[in-house]
This record gives structure tokens, C-alpha cells and sequence, in this order.
């Protein structure tokens, strides 16, 4: 598959508030299915299975079964790699110009 089609599936995932708050709850450790059910608790369990399956379709998140339990990693390289097509070259370009005024500024006295 190509990039451009792997990056157009990491926005569809983003796009929703919910998915990007089942990333934010798998930040610090990774969390079992069941759990996630429990922290997002006004969907049901096929839904949150549903947004699950968005993700991992994305490649935002790493399953791993363990017996009958399915733990949920989050897989941050897809974001990076947008990150430094769309943001990081842009940040540069702002860096460069805050230190353009920041010198210019000084030697203005």
C-alpha cells in the first residue's frame, strides 16, 4: 500500500474524538480491550471494538493476544511520520524566523 494511502487512513482515524482519546488512554501503558470498554463506558463493546479496528487499521495501534485477552499498544511512528512531513518543516521555518527577529532586534539597540 502506498504512503499516501497509509496516511489518508491515519487522518479517517484521527478524525474522531473518541479514537484520539483511545490513543491518549494508551500512552503511558498498554491496555486490554476490555479495559478500554470500561474507560469509554457509554459505548458499548462493538463499538469501541469498531474504533479499535479503525486504528489498527492505521497502523495507530499494535494488538498483541495474550490467551483471551487482547492488549492494545499504541504505535506512535504514524504520527511521527506526518509530523515530519506536515508539521516539522513548517517548525523549522518558525524557528529560523524567531531567531532572524531575535537577532535583529538585538542589534537594533
Amino acid at each position: 500500500m502506498s504512503s499516501e494511502a497509509n496516511q489518508d487512513r491515519v487522518f479517517k482515524a484521527l478524525s474522531a474524538g473518541v479514537r484520539r482519546a483511545m490513543l491518549d488512554a494508551l500512552k503511558d501503558a498498554p491496555k486490554t480491550t476490555g479495559a478500554l470498554c470500561a474507560q469509554f463506558q457509554p459505548l458499548d463493546r462493538c463499538t469501541v471494538m469498531q474504533h479499535l479496528k479503525v486504528l489498527e487499521g492505521a497502523a495507530l495501534i499494535i494488538v498483541q493476544r495474550q490467551g483471551r485477552e487482547r492488549w492494545n499498544h499504541l504505535n506512535p511512528l504514524p504520527i511521527k511520520h506526518i509530523h515530519d512531513r506536515w508539521i516539522g518543516p513548517h517548525a523549522a521555518r518558525a524557528v529560523g524566523l524567531l531567531d532572524r527577529l531575535k537577532t535583529d532586534l538585538e542589534t537594533a539597540d
